[in-house]
């Protein structure tokens, strides 16, 4: 028999052996939790994307060979649902979606939960100190960390009015929006202070609703960090000690497009 056949057969096999039910995968052995809205005709974009997200059917039915077939042709904007808004999309020279390493797109997770304050003010920005105030609780914002901000916004989706603060569409909306977001001082103050691989929100946007300048994405993304935005069901979450991982369409060029996020809880 020829060597190099045995050798094969004997490494498919020990691949084989490994992968038995008995030795699970450990990175996931834990819950999985899903954190991305579906797209669909209520998905919420930006209030000047008036198309939003469109799937055309092209066929869904059996063919004239006698076997079922089903295909759609789609079309969307960037940003709107659960989406990545790569670092090109606020800063010139930084990465485009394709370009984001894997590495930057998973890691340790942890929450920091405004929603009270939130909820108390609709147009609330999140502070440094309430970074200062986690650490406070749980330790130090470990290096590398992905961090999803929760103000309780998940609540209202998909509910544009609620969500956004009005239900209008185009420019006219824009002085109308409303809702949660990290002040620019704290953006600065979290770079500064910890490599941080990413951050997600789950509301529209990391800066608040009111916002003109957008400074909160320009401090993130001159740093390269990839930012997840309409994050979904945060509330499942612990506040620490969980695995997450972002993986968006990857466009080339790209300055976002939709993703699929997932947190793997122990």
């Amino acid at each position: 028999m020829n060597r190099m056949f045995i050798v094969l057969v004997f490494g498919i096999s020990f691949l084989l052996s490994s992968c038995t039910p008995e030795q699970p995968n450990d990175f996931l052995d834990g819950r999985i939790i899903d954190l991305t809205y579906p797209f669909n005709e209520d998905t919420i974009f930006w209030p000047t994307e008036e198309r939003g997200f469109v799937l055309e059917e092209l066929h869904r039915g059996y063919t004239n060979a006698g076997f079922y077939y089903t295909a759609h042709r789609f079309c969307t904007a960037e940003h709107g649902g659960t989406h990545l808004d790569a670092p090109i999309h606020f800063y010139e020279g930084r990465r485009e979606a394709h370009e984001i390493p894997l590495e930057d797109l998973i890691g340790t997770g942890i929450v920091v939960d405004v929603s009270e304050k939130a909820t108390a003010d609709r147009n609330y920005r999140v502070q440094a100190s309430d970074f200062e105030s986690w650490e406070e609780a749980h330790g130090k914002i470990p290096e590398g960390a992905i961090i999803i901000i929760r103000t309780g916004w998940g609540q209202y989706w998909p509910d544009r009015n609620a969500y956004l603060g009005t239900d209008k569409l185009g420019d006219d909306a824009i002085p109308e929006l409303s809702f949660p977001g990290l002040h620019p001082d704290a953006a600065e103050w979290l770079v500064n202070n910890h490599n941080v691989k990413a951050i997600g929100i789950d509301t529209a946007s990391i800066d608040y609703g009111k916002s003109e300048e957008f400074k909160s994405h320009v401090i993130l993304a001159r740093e390269n960090i990839p930012i997840f935005e309409n994050v979904a069901y945060v509330d499942q979450l612990p506040i620490n000690d969980f695995t997450i991982i972002a993986l968006p369409m990857k466009i080339e060029g790209g300055s976002g497009g939709p993703l699929r996020i997932v947190a793997v809880v122990e």
